[in-house]
């Protein structure tokens, strides 16, 4: 599993490299023309119909966010539909989204507030169900924003241009940019994180292959892929990713535009991102259980991207990079403290964990001197992580569960100067998290029989290991605000 790991992360940033030193750019690689000016005579019919979806839920800090970013993009106000999903429970919110979408509608926007009797399907029957409403037969393109993103005006100038002239392409999607990086350590360890997903995985993905996982948000889809695909489905909790693999298998190209930024805001509090983490690695395993079946036997793609799909994107980078993280170093490694007679190669110890560390850490080289707070915070969380990945592949209790990621509106507080609301009292229930608690006394236990039997200094790792269990099972990560 270690060799696995790090040969997909080697022959990954090696391609990158080879991509980066060509200059192959999207726009190099597919026909890519700036959309004409609107002409007084022709009006804007040259301009396809597209149209926008915010699918929200409870979103009372950053709901104004995604809708007005929506309404200023720069498209014919004629040819672009701006639908506001919204799941909220809450009617005071409820209310607030409907004012804001009136307050745009009086602009001359063409925007429509749509609400369900319930929830079924979570976010994907929202997108579904927004698909079937009448006035959006005519649409070409759909472009999807979570209601923290911020697409800059342009967004679709530059996206649509490559599903205009590329029918072959079915998806579209932009890099993410954090506007709370800064906020506290956790946000620091999600960008380096994800910095490499976008960098390497995602803009890999893209040029090798022409498949990635979409992310749910910040992308454009050609309405007829969707459709050939079989539409939005609600059987797992990655409903995007689910899309994504049945579009590849039906011939479908997908494109990755690193220039391309859209403006997000990653979470800030432990719980909300342990949720998070909880979705995005449930989910994926889930996924490949119900999926693997359909890709072997699919006739419509080639055995190295079916090989690619079920491999590199699958087995290694949604199961294989979780466990060994947390089965190799929090484990079997401190396991070998009370068993003497067992000797870790150190390829496996050190030379693997250094390669995909100094690999995770280049994209993002303003992070570079955190990185050992990384590897620590990375195996702590590998835990729950692969804990998901297990409940995923056996479909067991909370396979389906979805909790919305909290967005606390710091897009809109950085702007103002204001930061985050500090709790500095928070209850003792709220606060501890047993299942760190015992690793953490697990590797302290083993870092002490190594210090009194041991002569290979492990203990420094375990002991440091053991101090950021602590530190994540005792809640002193992240930023704490009222739960209101």
């Amino acid at each position: 599993m270690s060799v696995m790991l790090v040969i997909d992360r080697v022959y990954m940033s090696i391609f990158i490299f080879i991509v980066k030193l060509f200059g192959r750019t999207p726009e190099k690689c597919y026909k890519w023309e700036p959309m004409p000016e609107e002409d007084i005579e022709l009006g804007s019919s040259e301009f396809p119909a597209v149209l926008i979806q915010i699918p929200m839920y409870n979103e009372k800090e950053v709901y104004k966010l995604s809708i007005g970013a929506a309404c200023g993009l720069s498209w014919p106000s004629d040819r672009i539909i701006i639908q506001v999903l919204d799941d909220s429970t809450d009617p005071t919110i409820k209310e607030m989204v409907e004012k804001e979408c009136k307050r745009w509608e009086n602009k001359g926007l063409n925007i429509r507030y749509e609400t369900r009797i319930d929830r079924k399907g979570y976010k994907a029957g929202a997108l579904k169900e927004g698909m079937q409403r009448s006035y959006v037969k005519h649409s070409e393109f759909v472009a999807i924003f979570d209601a923290d993103f911020q697409p800059q005006p342009d967004f679709l100038l530059r996206a649509i241009p490559f599903l205009l002239h590329n029918p072959q392409i079915a998806l579209v999607q932009a890099r993410w940019t954090f506007v709370n990086s800064d906020e506290c350590l956790l946000t620091r360890m999600q960008e380096m994180s994800l910095n490499y997903h976008f960098d390497f995985e995602q803009e890999g993905g893209s040029a090798c292959s022409a498949f990635f996982g979409f992310n749910g948000t910040a992308g454009v889809w050609r309405i007829s892929a969707i459709d050939d695909a079989g539409g939005w489905k609600d059987r797992t909790t990655v409903e995007d990713m689910d899309l994504a693999v049945r579009a590849t298998l039906r011939g479908w190209k997908f494109v990755f535009l690193p220039e391309l930024k859209v403006k997000s805001e990653l979470p800030s509090t432990l719980k909300a991102f342990r949720y998070q983490q909880h979705r995005w690695s449930c989910g994926p395993t889930n996924l490949f259980r119900k999926m693997v079946m359909d890709i072997i036997r699919n006739k419509n793609v080639s055995p190295m991207k079916k090989f690619y799909v079920i491999y590199n994107f699958f087995l290694v980078r949604k199961i294989v990079c979780h466990a060994i993280n947390f089965m190799v170093y929090c484990m079997i490694l401190p396991a070998t403290s009370l068993v003497p007679q067992v000797q870790m190669p150190k390829w496996a110890t050190v030379y693997i964990p250094l390669t995909v560390t100094f690999l995770n850490a280049i994209a993002t080289p303003r992070s570079f001197y955190l990185v050992i707070f990384w590897v620590l915070f990375e195996n702590v969380m590998s835990l729950h992580r692969t804990k998901a990945c297990f409940i995923g592949l056996w479909e067991a209790k909370r396979a389906n569960e979805w909790v919305v990621t909290e967005k606390l509106g710091q897009m809109l507080k950085n702007a103002n100067g204001i930061r985050a609301t500090k709790k500095p009292s928070i209850s003792i229930s709220e606060r501890l998290h047993l299942h760190d608690i015992w690793v953490g006394a697990y590797l302290l236990f083993c870092g002490g029989i190594n210090v009194a039997y041991g002569n290979d200094h492990q203990y420094i790792f375990l002991f440091t290991q053991a101090m950021a269990f602590f530190t994540v099972g005792f809640g002193f990560v992240g930023t704490n605000v009222p739960n209101s």
